[in-house]
């Protein structure tokens, strides 16, 4: 009896440490924005996954090297994945930005139709009709307007969808390290972006002296990355993927409750309802997801690593 008591108050730990990443993961596209402010995309994202590598490099030794492989060609699709989002974050408001990304959960199982020949369920289908729906109302309805950052958004989660398929394969022969692999990947993407800035005419500028930058740099490697990752290994030994899944699904709801109180940012009517039509196409997606299978992997990396 004990026993039991003990084990409900672990995964009732467990579930509220999920919910707190998921606030930390929805309040990341209004820190994100906030920090382009002050310095470029390329360069804050540089800042941002240099200072990731150089924490995670102890994470390379020995067992850690098997990351190294599989994880240059997946930091490249995370370099495509994070370009077009950070981007897409600065021109459009972060509650769509929260929104729109989610979509990957959504866009996940019909990549993996055309990669591995896994046919979607009917229910998959009807949260493709929901999303769609959904997007429709959120960039404007009748009079839609899917602008610049809207539209990388979803490219963003496009791309989402290509790495959890994509890690998947490369990765399901071996046992590889979660903390070295997005070692390897976040040194991929900080050169990447570093030799794209420095490339460009003018480079890039000074780094800034914001502690404003600083803080919301730091806020994101600490936290959306370093804690959320470590929240999220933990959970999984101790629930199941699908109320993982669950819990992190909530991520979209508290980016754009987030962007109102702290970026003044306003949906109306048809925004919500938008939003709440892309939440319920999510959900539908992880419990189509989570039939065939416990051990299927059920939300992977929709928000910022």
């Amino acid at each position: 009896m004990q026993g039991h008591a003990t084990t409900h108050r672990t995964i009732g730990l467990a579930d509220a440490m999920l919910l707190l990443v998921a606030i930390i993961w929805g309040s990341s596209y209004a820190v994100a924005k906030q920090a382009l402010w002050f310095y470029p995309v390329l360069g804050f994202l540089a800042i941002r996954f240099g200072l990731t590598f150089v924490l995670l490099l102890p994470q390379l030794r020995g067992d850690g090297r098997r990351a190294v492989r599989p994880g240059v060609p997946l930091g490249l699709v995370m370099l495509g994945i994070f370009l077009c989002e950070t981007w897409g974050v600065m021109l459009t408001t972060a509650s769509n930005a929260a929104f729109l990304i989610s979509l990957c959960v959504v866009f996940t199982p019909f990549v993996e139709w055309m990669m591995l020949r896994q046919r979607p369920s009917g229910l998959l289908f009807a949260a493709s009709v929901l999303s769609v729906v959904g997007v429709w109302l959120l960039t404007g309805g009748v009079g839609m307007t899917l602008n610049l950052g809207d539209g990388l958004m979803l490219a963003a989660a496009l791309l989402r969808a290509v790495l959890v398929c994509l890690t998947r394969r490369l990765t399901a022969s071996e046992q590889v390290p979660p903390l070295a692999l997005t070692a390897v990947q976040s040194g991929v993407v900080a050169s990447g972006c570093l030799l794209l800035g420095v490339s460009l005419p003018g480079g890039l500028p000074a780094l800034p002296t914001s502690p404003v930058f600083w803080s919301a740099a730091l806020y994101l490697v600490g936290f959306a990355t370093l804690f959320a990752l470590y929240v999220q290994n933990r959970a999984l030994g101790r629930t199941s993927a699908t109320r993982v899944s669950l819990l992190m699904g909530s991520e979209p709801l508290f980016g754009a409750l987030i962007a109102g109180l702290w970026l003044g940012e306003r949906l109306g009517l048809q925004g919500w309802l938008g939003g709440l039509l892309i939440l319920a196409a999510t959900f539908c997606a992880l419990r189509s997801a989570a039939r065939p299978t416990s051990s299927q992997p059920g939300h992977a990396a929709s928000a910022p690593a």
